[in-house]
């Protein structure tokens, strides 16, 4: 095993020891303001393309990279601390759906690089910008059959989840991400498979960069799909050693207390992110959702004001204007405290 390096984010956990820190908010709802259509999604690369490729966000990054690099701005400008790559299904697994299992490598690679584009250009010496490489959960689960006639029927593998997420990783890296984002996770052997893959690129590569786990809980039972409450969720991963464990998508913040309390009570050696939803869908409102920038932010100001939380941001719904409101909602607020969150990190520094 090579030793490992600690050779991005290093001042990160000590931001979050210090103050909430801001993630940024949706990638698809802000995708869905430019209106785009099939030839705009394509571009000139794509144009003969056997399939259509409207709603491919992650192909922008190589056909529109002005709007996914207008999408990271608009959320930096409004004060987010870190940002997330365009790269929620960017994985061999889920471009499969579109016949562009091929590009995932090269998504990764060229979303990376806007990404920390970005950062650089609003990066100061009293805030500096980290961005995070998504990994989202893809379409298939190795947990549940997807036919209901046959309970032991899975369409995908472990190892296939394994290969895909190591290929992720690996470009995201090498594309200059400053942390890995598992996120909106609805079956835990997905999320297993691509914590695997990620150890393991560690230790292939000598590097080792801060990893925060977010699980989504589906419903009012406040278990994941697989079945599993938060606080089983938290035993099945905490092995990796995460810098922050959270909770995202799915519930707006008002459904999301009660789980959140949980997952801080029982996580207490490790740092918590929240980044819910807007609200519930209502096609009427502006965003699509009920919640507005300053209920959701209103929302996350009592959960830092609880010791709740150290990251806050926005998942579906959420917009530079969420992101502005949260920020100037939690600035005032110190960070949640804990023993000895972080420890992992700073002793291999």
């Amino acid at each position: 095993m090579k030793p490992l390096h600690y050779t991005r984010a290093q001042t990160l956990p000590g931001i979050l020891a210090r103050r909430i820190a801001v993630l940024d908010g949706a990638m698809g709802t802000m995708i869905q303001r430019f209106k785009l259509n099939e030839a705009q999604y394509r571009g000139e690369r794509f144009k003969d393309f056997h399939k259509d490729v409207k709603g491919n966000n992650e192909l922008l990054s190589l056909t529109r990279p002005d709007i996914i690099r207008d999408i990271h701005e608009g959320y930096l400008a409004a004060g987010a601390d870190l940002i997330e790559t365009n790269t929620f299904g960017a994985t061999s697994i889920a471009q499969a759906d579109y016949d562009m299992a091929h590009l995932a490598r090269e998504m990764n690679f060229e979303s990376a690089k806007l990404a920390r584009a970005a950062c650089d250009k609003y990066s100061t010496p009293e805030q500096p910008r980290f961005a995070a490489g998504a990994l989202g959960p893809t379409p298939k689960t190795a947990s549940i059959s997807p036919d209901v006639n046959d309970p032991g029927a899975r369409n995908v593998s472990f190892e296939e989840l394994r290969a895909a997420y190591y290929e992720q990783v690996e470009a995201l890296v090498e594309g200059g991400v400053d942390l890995l984002l598992v996120e909106t996770i609805f079956d835990t052997l997905n999320a297993k498979a691509a914590l695997f893959a990620i150890e393991e690129y560690f230790e292939h590569s000598g590097q080792r960069l801060p990893l925060i786990i977010s699980g989504t809980v589906t419903d009012a039972s406040g278990r994941i799909l697989s079945g599993q409450t938060v606080t089983a969720f938290w035993h099945s991963v905490r092995h990796a050693r995460p810098l922050a464990v959270g909770l995202n998508c799915a519930l707006g913040a008002a459904l999301m207390r009660p789980y959140l309390q949980e997952l801080a009570k029982v996580a207490d050696d490790t740092y918590i992110s929240c980044y819910p939803n807007a609200g519930l869908p209502n096609p009427m409102s502006e965003t699509g959702f009920d919640e507005t920038p300053d209920v959701t932010s209103r929302l996350l100001r009592e959960f830092a004001a609880e010791g709740l939380v150290n990251i806050v941001g926005g998942c579906c719904g959420t917009t530079p204007e969420h992101i502005g409101a949260i920020h100037d909602a939690v600035a005032p607020l110190p960070a949640r405290t804990l023993g000895s969150a972080g420890r992992f990190y700073k002793e291999a520094a």
